[in-house]
């Protein structure tokens, strides 16, 4: 037996987590059969008091009951990826803040992603992804440029593991075959010398598939939904990377209990926070039947040259 004497912010909880005692129940329980009556706990700890821990036979005994809240089914959900015959549209908002010196700057824009599910050959799942009804950010002449050149496209191939994390993109032999045409009707819709410029690096980029692989894995869109938030549960927990922001984060994941039993609740944030350093919090809501997404909230905080920077990702399925 050992004695712990409770400080101001102890709880059953985080006291039952350093003891590495799984279930937080069985500290008042151990303490209230060998505690003196006048030691008795009603309901919480009371800083200055002491409080009595089983020693590591009795913890062992504990956790072998296997009984610990975290442990149940409901919050180490399996989450499967059976994509076949999917086929489905969803609204995507991205909100970007900046923040200098007491100063913010809003920029915000949408758009429709549709990605259907095409074939599985060899292990990997094959989708179209394409993107429309965009909302245009600065209606320049420069975006509208950006927006057509990529809308000519569309549908762009990407492949995922039966994990459901993406492997590569890829654009259809139709269109890199006519890509010469495309590229002369963009000419026609932008006749300047700019339009001209960036068209010639467009081009470099769709005729070097490695190149455009790696433009399209940095699309937002794709690197949420394909992560690999399907890791295993393993004591109410999963983790895993994403790469936001030139920054790779690592995620913790838990399961929320919802009465929906055709759903699956995940919260995520950073395994491990520092002061100063990223931040990040996501939501997301999966098909307990396929294992896709059916709805995101993800945000991100980040300092970079003494800027506040928060990236705001939703993603609805329509």
């Amino acid at each position: 037996m050992m004695i712990h004497f409770i400080l101001p912010g102890d709880t059953f909880e985080n006291i039952a987590e350093k003891i590495r005692l799984e279930n937080p129940v069985y500290l008042k329980e151990f303490h209230n059969q060998h505690c003196l009556k006048e030691d008795f706990i009603v309901d919480d700890l009371i800083p200055g008091k002491k409080l009595l821990l089983p020693d590591l036979a009795k913890i062992k005994a504990y956790n072998d009951k296997n009984d610990a809240p975290f442990k149940s089914p409901e919050l180490n959900p399996k989450i499967s990826f059976d994509p076949v015959g999917f086929n489905e549209k969803f609204k995507i908002a991205i909100k970007e803040t900046s923040n200098e010196a007491g100063k913010t700057v809003d920029k915000s824009f949408s758009y429709i992603a549709s990605l259907e599910w095409k074939k599985n050959e060899l292990g990997e799942h094959l989708f179209h992804f394409t993107k429309d009804q965009f909302s245009n950010r600065n209606d320049t002449k420069m975006e509208s440029l950006a927006i057509e050149s990529m809308k000519s496209l569309y549908p762009i191939e990407v492949f995922v593991n039966t994990k459901g994390e993406i492997l590569r993109t890829a654009l259809k032999k139709e269109i890199l075959n006519n890509f010469n045409q495309i590229k002369e009707k963009l000419l026609d819709f932008f006749p300047d010398k700019y339009a001209k410029i960036y068209l010639e690096e467009f081009e470099y980029v769709v005729l070097k598939p490695d190149v455009f692989n790696q433009k399209m894995k940095e699309d937002l869109f794709l690197k949420s939904y394909f992560s690999s938030f399907r890791n295993p549960f393993e004591n109410g927990k999963s983790f895993f990377e994403l790469y936001l922001d030139k920054t790779l984060l690592n995620i913790q994941q838990t399961a929320k209990l919802t009465d929906n039993k055709e759903e699956i609740l995940l919260h995520q944030t950073l395994k491990s926070k520092e002061k100063n350093q990223n931040d990040f919090t996501g939501n997301i809501t999966v098909s307990k039947n396929d294992g896709m997404i059916k709805s995101m909230n993800l945000s991100h905080t980040y300092n970079e040259f003494s800027v506040l920077y928060t990236t705001e990702f939703s993603i609805e399925n329509i």
